[in-house]
């Protein structure tokens, strides 16, 4: 799912329907400007939310730059969330309101919205566009759900989509794995809602009091992807861990305050570990909210985590902080690129080597790849925790034993500083640890572990 599934949680997974990513490209005999855009992004946001944190409403404007030479006609919001409804008939995420462009019908399983904008944008120039937003939050444990008292709010606010070399990318939602693909923006998030409800977030906040009995709740959130919160009668515990980065762990009534303490201190490890590994983890803070009843072991977001009690779930998911967060990626094309890379810091969190794990493997048809996009994962679904996380961390030690420890190490390292912020491919990571391999090919490497691109 998009959810990031560990293998001991592919039991509750269900089969998908595969659906070819949609992907708007330009013409044949066109020049291919391989820039991404709309990128610099600034996203303003405030929301109001009824008496159970379950339904919000309010206002959400984006400013953006043509970073490409080419000329920005139009701009495409994800609303990633419409595919928890009917469409188009109920949809949990409403825009309205439009202005600064026009908008058009809502495509792609109501999840893509196209606004035209008054005039091409030429390069480096910047455009913003601004609409109302609803909110209504489904019932079900989910990243975007509702279980009892307690709502979590992921993909929720729209996101502008990329335009690449591909076109504009615009692929279906996975509820077997993730179909983000964003680049680095900043957000300024106001929500207000009950006192008595928690609200942790991505970003940095602070609540002042509102209306009566009501809080305010400031978050802001620099070079981050995308933006998610919680809200509940949460039991809140924090902590600082040895390299200094503060964690606070937000729990349901079901779960023990020993069980919270555990993960905290699982947290603070696991952000100090990380942090050793591909660079200092950028952000003043980082949410976990913990829930049993989630279907799935985990899932991030910038600076926020949602999570079951298991130390080998939060590691994953604080790494993904590190892989898509940091160094991002099209998680629909490529999802090896993030979820491998994170099942391996887990290991290496843990002190697994991974020793003969390749030995292992065994392909289910000759199609079947680590690099395969989510596509061949929905209709495969049985299939995607074993190979991407599974057969895909195994590659990774292999390459490891292949390059040497400290070559792989640092080859990591100075991969994820070289993509900071950025957005990593398959090519790239080839070429980094080609380089590291010095005059020694890969190229049997890659083909033994099925790595294309």
């Amino acid at each position: 799912m998009s959810i990031r599934l560990l293998t001991a949680f592919t039991a509750a997974v269900t089969t998908a329907t595969a659906v070819a990513v949609v992907v708007l490209a330009p013409a044949a005999n066109a020049a291919i400007d391989t820039t991404r855009t709309p990128g610099l992004a600034k996203y303003t946001v405030t929301l109001n939310s009824d008496s159970t944190g379950a339904s919000w409403t309010g206002h959400e404007s984006v400013t953006f730059t043509n970073t490409s030479p080419t000329a920005l006609a139009e701009v495409y919001l994800r609303l990633w969330d419409n595919y928890h409804g009917a469409c188009p008939s109920s949809t949990p995420i409403t825009v309205t309101n439009v202005t600064g462009g026009t908008a058009g019908a809502l495509t792609v399983d109501c999840t893509a919205l196209k606004v035209t904008l008054p005039a091409p944008l030429a390069q480096n120039a910047t455009g913003t566009i601004g609409f109302d937003l609803g909110i209504v939050v489904p019932a079900g444990a989910d990243r975007f759900g509702r279980d009892g008292a307690y709502n979590f709010i992921g993909n929720a606010l729209p996101v502008l989509a990329v335009r690449d070399g591909a076109g504009w990318h615009l692929s279906p939602y996975t509820n077997n794995g993730e179909s983000f693909y964003s680049l680095i923006s900043d957000f300024d998030v106001t929500l207000e809602h009950p006192a008595a409800l928690l609200v942790p977030a991505t970003g940095t906040s602070s609540d002042t009091p509102g209306a009566s009995g009501r809080t305010v709740t400031h978050a802001v959130a620099t070079n981050v992807r995308d933006f998610a919160w919680a809200a509940g009668p949460f039991t809140k515990t924090t902590g600082v861990s040895a390299g200094g980065y503060r964690v606070n762990v937000y729990r349901t009534s079901a779960i023990s305050s020993s069980s919270a303490a555990s993960m905290l201190t699982t947290a603070q490890n696991a952000l100090d570990a990380h942090s050793s590994r591909f660079g200092a983890y950028p952000y003043a803070e980082a949410d976990v909210v913990l829930d049993n009843n989630f279907w799935f072991g985990g899932m991030e977001y910038p600076g926020f985590v949602l999570d079951v009690v298991s130390s080998t779930a939060l590691a994953h998911e604080l790494a993904h902080q590190w892989f898509y967060g940091i160094v991002g990626d099209d998680e629909y094309t490529t999802p090896w690129l993030d979820e491998a890379f994170t099942d391996y810091a887990t290991d290496l969190y843990f002190g697994k080597t991974g020793t003969n794990c390749w030995n292992s493997v065994t392909w289910q048809s000759s199609s079947e790849r680590l690099t395969s996009p989510m596509s061949y994962w929905d209709a495969h679904s049985s299939r995607y925790s074993t190979v991407v996380y599974g057969y895909g961390k195994c590659a990774l030690h292999d390459l490891r034993r292949t390059l040497g420890t400290t070559t792989m190490q640092t080859m990591l390292y100075n991969y994820a500083q070289s993509h900071w912020y950025g957005v990593s491919t398959v090519p790239d990571f080839k070429a980094a640890a080609q380089s590291a391999a010095g005059s020694t090919s890969l190229s049997s490497f890659w083909t033994t572990h099925r790595i294309d691109g």
